[in-house]
């Protein structure tokens, strides 16, 4: 009896301990933009819903429409005054904000999106999407007929260059004849600028466009001149069913659910995440009904080439706008230079600053 009773006591013991192991987590989101964007905002929503599923995700909450600067300090610090023990800080310029709010917060957890600047409690994360981004510029390349692209990007920093030279290097290796044209909107998210952006290369001959924004808008400038679109962040075909082809799209919840356990389990450490299409944190949406068998068969090959690692988007020749070398043949370009991007590549249109 005595036996039985303390074998009881040990499972009992036992089920405690490894409950207790478990911490519950208590998530806050800081975003850019509003989660009705349909593209950014909206692409880490949706990570963060799924993210909350898990058994030991207690509750997640999020502020929307957050500034970056001085504001977003300040929301930070509320997020970790409210009991949040992991804090999730979801763009480029939240990155000294939230190195500021993690020195007076030992006991919290941060991961800053896009950043390169980490400490003992913060980490950084991103996805390699540059290689979605060479697909669909291989689907551009080939579904173009005037050989002129249009690409409506946001701010020229080392993230949206590295994505246009992407998507030039996959125009180009099918189609050596066609440019990238570039206009920059200075803004992640205006509807309005992105639309006039977009008009602009239309209006110079661009049949095809894609984007580096957060919203639809482009594709439906597009799609009111007949022209080709590709998204970015959320398959967008039912925006502009009639122009879409693709989109390069992000899962943040193949990493959101990740950092979540390694929260709980006690296992998290401080590192720099770079993952590519080999975790599923970035894809390319599945091709529309406009695309060819043909060029659908191409980009699949790529794809797969892609995943894994047969194919290196940067790897040279690769050629700057002047015509110079800048990867030499049979060179990969390493993180830190791909991380730290400024030029264009042979083929771009605009200048990279």
């Amino acid at each position: 009896m005595k036996k039985i009773l303390l074998a009881l006591l040990t499972a009992v013991l036992f089920t405690a301990g490894a409950s207790a192991a478990d911490k519950q987590i208590k998530a806050g989101f800081i975003y850019v933009g509003p989660v009705g964007d349909a593209g950014w905002t909206y692409a880490h929503d949706q990570g963060r819903l799924e993210m909350e599923k898990l058994p030991y995700v207690e509750k997640s909450t999020y502020i929307e429409s957050v500034p970056e600067g001085a504001d977003a300090t300040r929301i930070i610090t509320g997020l970790a005054k409210k009991g949040h023990n992991l804090i999730f800080t979801t763009s480029f310029g939240y990155m000294d904000p939230t190195i500021e709010v993690a020195k007076r917060n030992k006991d919290i957890i941060f991961m800053h999106c896009s950043g390169y600047k980490t400490a003992e409690n913060v980490g950084t994360y991103f996805g390699r999407m540059y290689q979605p981004r060479y697909l669909s510029g291989v689907v551009a390349g080939k579904m173009t007929k005037s050989n002129a692209i249009g690409y409506v990007a946001a701010f020229p920093i080392p993230e949206v260059i590295r994505g246009i030279n992407a998507f030039t290097l996959g125009v180009k290796s099918v189609n050596p004849a066609a440019t990238v044209k570039v206009v920059w909107t200075h803004t992640w998210f205006d509807p309005g600028k992105e639309r006039e952006a977009a008009e602009s290369v239309l209006d110079a001959g661009a049949d095809v466009i894609t984007m580096h924004q957060d919203t639809p808008a482009p594709l439906q400038a597009a799609e009111k001149r007949g022209a080709y679109a590709i998204g970015y962040n959320v398959e967008m075909k039912k925006f502009a069913p009639k122009a879409y082809l693709t989109s390069p799209v992000w899962n943040w919840a193949a990493l959101y659910k990740v950092v979540a356990e390694q929260v709980s389990k006690g296992t998290w450490k401080s590192e720099q995440i770079w993952w590519g299409m080999e975790h599923g944190l970035v894809d390319l949406a599945p091709l529309s009904d406009l695309v060819p068998a043909d060029v659908k068969k191409i980009v699949e090959e790529r794809k797969t080439a892609v995943k894994n690692g047969t194919t290196k988007v940067f790897t040279g020749p690769i050629k700057d706008q002047s015509g110079k070398i800048v990867v030499p043949a049979g060179k990969t370009m390493t993180d830190a230079e791909m991380l730290s991007m400024n030029f264009f590549v042979e083929g771009v249109q605009g200048s990279p600053k």
